[in-house]
């Protein structure tokens, strides 16, 4: 008998109740016909936790043990322990029953069990469990997979202590650069008050040295306008000495007044001469604050890019802040995948060690039964050449009976054969006389 499941078509063997008990006894699971036939609760419970156990290593001790955990902090955990703890191996046990194609398991097949069901249920758990068996590849590669995420969980552990050692470093270099940045902030904001300020002063001595720029070409043109009048007089003094001189005091009075002018226009072309050495003086000072200002204008570009410089640092800090979170949290991730694997390793080693056992008991027996079967082969040996020696006397009586049959059988052809030649005479001369006699008789005889 086979059961399917009418939604998948699935096909899987439906097995006796001895050969249930004998696929548990395999596994170092001693059940009985009557407990398969009578099933109780804590029968079931018990015979399912060893088929969870056997494929996926989750004991009820280890589902145990995690209601213990997330119970931990909470009032009066014993009051929902029990509860907990049923509703979680209800939870792998329909996972599992899942894998085995078993997909209307509820809890009614824990606490309301029958044999039919518990038989069919068995059945396909037994046949999920040999087919997971048989596929010892898959646990091989499982073994591979957990032998990398330890690798890869060491390498990053230590990108991550790496991370935290550089983080420390930041951490302490900014601290330690915090107050030298914090001074060049301020000498960063008065340096730039400063250069606004020169920029201001700059703006209005420019404006100065325009005005005096014009100024001075103004002077400069009323200094040429006066070198041409002196000329002019220059030129009309000589023609007037040259004349006759009709009314010398006038001639005095005006070379008085063109004196006098003549002075006026050298303090006025000598003020002119101060002035302009004034400006050139400014212009010096003003050439210098310029160097002064582009001085300025270079720290502030220098400052601005070790400013920009400190904001890059501290963005690269926060990315490997945010990393070194990122890979906590991976880290966390892997711890638990760790201990997940140890719990699965510990499980498999106990069943590992119940094999081992089981092995050795059926070593242990079929030990005693090679000595048992060597005792046997002793005696059927000794009986055998026993056997030999009745079967070698029988055969030579065979043989002698054969010859004598043989002999007996030559002798008794010979005379099978007379006998046929007399038969065969007397059946002649028997149908010559009936021929005979019909022929006296008037008879008619058909020959046979």
């Amino acid at each position: 008998m086979a059961h399917t499941d009418p939604n998948l078509k699935f096909w899987f063997p439906s097995m006796k109740p001895s050969e249930i008990v004998e696929a548990f006894a395999n596994w170092g699971y001693s059940i009985s016909p009557e407990q398969v036939a009578k099933p109780t609760s804590e029968f079931v419970i018990g015979v399912y936790s060893a088929c969870l156990e056997q494929v996926t290593g989750v004991s009820l001790d280890a589902l145990q043990e995690a209601v213990d955990q997330s119970l931990a902090n909470t009032e009066n955990p014993e009051l929902y322990s029990q509860a907990l703890a049923h509703d979680l191996l209800l939870y792998h046990l329909q996972r599992f029953a899942r894998a085995a194609k078993i997909m209307d398991f509820s809890a009614r097949d824990l606490y309301f069990p029958e044999s039919d069901r518990l038989r069919a249920i068995l059945s396909a758990f037994i046949n999920f469990i040999k087919f997971s068996e048989q596929n010892e590849a898959f646990l091989r590669r499982l073994r591979e997979q957990s032998s990398a995420l330890l690798k890869e969980r060491q390498v990053v552990t230590e990108e991550a202590a790496e991370l935290e050692a550089t983080m420390t470093q930041f951490k302490a270099k900014r601290a330690e650069d915090e107050p030298k940045c914090e001074a060049l902030r301020q000498e960063n904001a008065a340096l730039m008050e400063q250069v606004i300020a020169y920029k201001e002063k700059q703006m209005g001595f420019l404006q100065d040295i325009e005005s005096l720029k014009q100024e001075k070409a103004a002077l400069v043109a009323e200094k040429e306008k006066v070198t041409t009048e002196m000329a002019a007089a220059t030129d009309n003094i000589s023609r007037t000495r040259s004349r006759i001189v009709q009314s010398p005091e006038r001639i005095k009075r005006n070379i008085t007044s063109m004196g006098n002018t003549a002075a006026e226009d050298k303090r006025t072309v000598a003020a002119n001469e101060a002035k302009t050495r004034d400006l050139q003086t400014k212009i010096a000072a003003l050439l210098n604050i310029e160097k002064d200002v582009r001085s300025c204008v270079e720290q502030l570009q220098t400052i601005e890019k070790e400013v920009r410089a400190l904001d890059a640092a501290q963005k690269e800090l926060g990315d490997l802040r945010d990393t070194l979170d990122r890979k906590q949290g991976e880290r966390s991730e892997l711890i638990m995948r760790r201990e997940r694997v140890h719990k699965q390793l510990s499980n498999a080693q106990e069943k590992l060690e119940r094999a081992q056992r089981h092995v050795e008991d059926k070593r242990l027996a079929s030990q005693q039964t090679i000595e048992r079967l060597e005792r046997e082969y002793e005696e059927m040996s000794v009986e055998r050449r026993d056997n030999d020696r009745q079967v070698e006397e029988l055969r030579a009586e065979a043989d002698e009976i054969e010859r004598k049959m043989a002999e007996h059988t030559k002798s008794s052809q010979a005379e099978l054969n007379e006998l046929l030649t007399e038969y065969w005479k007397l059946r002649h001369e028997t149908e010559v006389y009936m021929e005979t006699l019909a022929n006296k008789l008037g008879m008619q005889v058909r020959s046979t």
